[in-house]
């Protein structure tokens, strides 16, 4: 290996740990904020709230549902609309960082700006709000950064990068929820779950330890995202053409039309658009679902997501072998099918009874059942995740890739209020928190059922 080579693959490897931080910077919002601690944090608030409007206890658990569905409906519906134009717009100008500093800023107001949250729910409507823009920087930053992954290796490595990259991000958010649960988040008494008051004076009766949650995952991103803009940089090269929204309208236009003759990039669009719907609707509502059909507080869930988190790296890690090795279709495939089965199982269980039969009162069996199904949302989440963009990446021209990570983004979120919209309308309908996740189901078949028309070699024409 000459000089110069060795010097290339040492510049490859750091760019490649940049990439990899940036999961570890962001994961939090998803480990945190959707799943463990704000989500069911905001449910229970909710909930308190519409009991104090004269609702009844299921009624009340079931608005509290319908509103945060409400809110990842409309993120949804915004990022999937903006998300192929915002991509086109960055490959006119052959330029990702600035994008990705802007909605880097937007991820750090959203989050830090959950602090304010009232427990008594009188501003939770303006809550959502700041979530929601957290939320969309999150999602439009990791646009860009997917569309970086061509570049950090070959076909045949990119799917174990992408493997380990889900893999570190899930350690972060392990790492990150510790954290919260150990010094800040209070249980009942007033103490963490290692019996001490909330750190740094935080008061337990105001849920001020549990509200850190915001703040703290700002802080968290900004530190870890140090890495990622220090070691990766945009390639250097003559500069493009002035970006404009019309070019980048006419981009996305000639995109859309160009998929009636790729036959095996449109089934993959629309089968992800599906499957990923679905996965999103079981992480998102996941800790709300623990609160409010298991009634677990907020301790338990986040010793939940942590059994979740580990098992999501660890499988992760597993899944971008095991995708090195039989490529990314089957592994996608497998991974469909045991969450289809995890979700049947959800929905037929309640803290009363599991498929119609009863349970003993007071049973554990419930708990016990959804930590197990907790190792396997995680695990097989992460791995579902990561060997879904390494297929991306197969049906991506390089000097493309924004733009085409951008229909990634659309397919994975032109219909990311459906998951939400759905279990909210099902929820509606029923009045039961537990049966609104029946479209999950549905969601995952029908995705599973589109992958078998896709290439699992791509294409790239």
């Amino acid at each position: 290996m000459t000089e110069r080579s060795a010097a290339q693959v040492m510049s490859l490897r750091k760019r490649v740990w940049g990439w990899w931080f940036f999961d570890w910077a962001s994961q939090p919002y998803h480990t945190l904020l959707v799943t463990f601690v704000f989500g069911p944090f905001f449910a229970a608030t909710a909930t308190q709230y519409f009991l104090g409007t004269g609702l009844g206890d299921e009624a009340a658990r079931a608005q509290a549902q319908f509103s945060w569905s409400l809110c990842l409906t409309i993120t949804g519906l915004i990022i999937g609309i903006c998300a192929p134009f915002i991509g086109a717009l960055a490959d006119i100008a052959g330029r990702k960082m600035p994008w990705i500093v802007g909605f880097s800023v937007a991820y750090v107001l959203g989050s830090a700006g959950l602090w304010f949250m009232d427990p008594g729910g009188s501003n939770m409507w303006w809550m959502l709000v700041s979530f929601g823009i957290g939320f969309i920087g999150a999602e439009f930053a990791l646009i860009f950064i997917n569309a970086q992954l061509p570049t950090l290796g070959s076909k045949d490595e990119i799917g174990q990068v992408s493997g380990s990259g889900f893999a570190f991000g899930y350690l972060g958010g392990v790492i990150s929820l510790f954290i919260m649960l150990l010094l800040f988040v209070e249980q009942d008494s007033g103490k963490t779950l290692i019996g001490i008051d909330p750190i740094l004076g935080l008061d337990a009766n105001s849920k001020q330890g549990t509200r850190a949650v915001g703040p703290f995952v700002a802080v968290w991103f900004i530190v870890f995202m140090i890495p990622y803009f220090s070691w990766v940089r945009d390639p250097h090269g003559p500069s493009r053409a002035k970006a404009s929204l019309g070019r980048a309208v006419s981009m996305v236009v000639a995109s859309v039309k160009g998929l009636k003759q790729r036959k095996s990039l449109t089934a993959y669009l629309v089968s992800s658009m599906l499957y990923r719907d679905a996965l999103n609707g079981l992480y998102s509502f996941g800790g709300v679902y623990a609160g409010l059909v298991l009634d677990w507080s907020i301790t338990q869930i986040g010793i939940f997501g942590i059994v979740a988190a580990i098992s999501a790296a660890g499988f992760s890690w597993v899944g971008g072998l095991a995708d090195r090795r039989f490529g990314p279709k089957p592994v996608i495939g497998a991974a469909i099918a045991v969450l289809s089965l995890v979700c049947l199982v959800v929905v037929n269980m309640s803290r009363t009874e599991l498929f119609g039969i009863a349970l003993a009162d007071g049973s554990g069996l419930p708990d016990q059942i959804f930590f197990g199904c907790g190792v396997l949302i995680g695990g097989f989440g992460g791995i579902l995740q990561a060997t879904s963009r390494t297929l991306m990446v197969r049906h991506t021209r390089p000097e493309t890739a924004t733009e085409a990570f951008g229909l990634y983004g659309l397919s994975g979120r032109a219909t990311a209020f459906l998951a939400p919209a759905l279990i909210g309308l099902v929820t509606t309908l029923t009045g039961n928190a537990r049966l609104g996740l029946t479209p999950v189901i549905a969601l995952f078949a029908l995705g599973l059922l589109l992958l078998s028309r896709v290439d699992g070699e791509g294409d790239q024409v």
